[in-house]
């Protein structure tokens, strides 16, 4: 055998040899069996180092399926919050819009004081409200919103509370205005006022008194009509407290107003009966201190009477209501 096959022979086998220079030959390696454990736990060290290597690469490069979807729906969790947001904004200005109206409005209107802020946007709870939901990567964001619902829904129960307020003070606001008395006791065009309010010669004491109301002279038989809302509290002729009035009939509006009758003619009510504004009391009459026939009119505001003509405004139009002041300052003599 020649040394190239030799040489070639060698190498193809599965032992392992090194060079002698001293002997200018080949010689077996022989590895002993702790050597070979050496080397295998080399190679198994290596191998789990490389995998621990590999397996944190991946986690945190390489998302597998399940938080690939977690990732989908918190990203759309986001969205639906950002939206939710958006609507929580526009229900702030809405209400925001409401609250303004209430107090300077609404409010307003009924002489009532308006909601302090302090009461409107003062928080709800302790620092202990949103601990559950702290701890998570999005937990500012939500307890964020959270506030600003727990807020808005204070806001609007405040809100409808003071609604509920301004809705009692306009029934009783339009209870008081149908009990105002606010019209002419008769028509307009089927009375002339010939006597108002104030110091005035008496056609029949002959002597200057004060005339506590107005003289509305009218064809006897006219309608005499109820001036607002009320309860009819005298009715009759020659009624106590009323000496000289004649048939009169007394009407109790409430809210401190009274209106006065004067020598009727008859009367279509009864005492205690409720009447309503333009109901008729009766007709126009000559009964009592009378010269004539004609209405004798008083509003008493608060026990005080007080001039008539300042409550005939529903009734007349700006020139009408100018007319009927000037005549009612006119110094002539009363009829009652």
């Amino acid at each position: 055998m020649s040394l190239k096959d030799s040489i070639t022979s060698l190498f193809k086998s599965k032992h392992t040899y090194k060079y002698n220079p001293h002997t200018l030959s080949y010689e077996k390696v022989v590895v002993s069996v702790r050597d070979r454990l050496k080397k295998i736990s080399f190679a198994v060290a290596f191998g789990i180092v490389l995998g621990v290597v590999l397996f944190i690469l991946g986690m945190n490069l390489i998302d597998s399926p399940k938080e690939r979807n977690m990732k989908r729906e918190l990203a759309q969790y986001k969205r639906q919050l950002k939206v939710l947001n958006d609507r929580l904004q526009r229900n702030e200005m809405v209400l925001a819009d409401l609250e303004n109206r209430d107090d300077n409005i609404y409010r307003t209107i009924f002489d009532a004081e308006p909601i302090p802020d302090g009461v409107r946007n003062s928080g709800m709870g302790g620092v202990e409200r949103y601990q559950n939901l702290e701890g998570y990567d999005c937990s500012d964001e939500i307890i964020h919103t959270t506030q600003r619902l727990d807020d808005l829904s204070k806001r609007l129960y405040i809100q409808s509370l003071s609604f509920d307020e301004v809705y009692k003070m306009a029934l009783n606001k339009q209870q008081h205005l149908n009990s105002m008395p606010a019209i002419m006791p008769i028509k307009k065009n089927q009375c002339k006022l010939v006597s108002g309010f104030g110091s005035r010669y008496h056609p029949i004491l002959h002597y200057r008194r004060q005339h506590t109301g107005v003289d509305l002279t009218a064809r006897k038989g006219t309608n005499i009509y109820a001036t607002g809302d009320g309860v009819i509290e005298v009715a009759g002729r020659n009624a106590k407290g009323y000496s000289g009035y004649g048939i009169v009939t007394v009407v109790n509006h409430g809210n401190g107003f009274k209106t006065l009758y004067a020598h009727m003619n008859d009367v279509a009510v009864r005492q205690g009966q409720k009447v309503k504004r333009g109901e008729l009391l009766g007709h126009v009459g000559s009964t009592g201190l009378s010269q004539g026939p004609h209405l004798h009119y008083e509003v008493i505001q608060n026990g005080k009477k007080v001039d008539p003509v300042y409550y005939f405004y529903n009734d007349l139009n700006p020139e009408e209501y100018e007319q009927v002041i000037e005549a009612a300052q006119q110094e002539n003599t009363c009829l009652s």
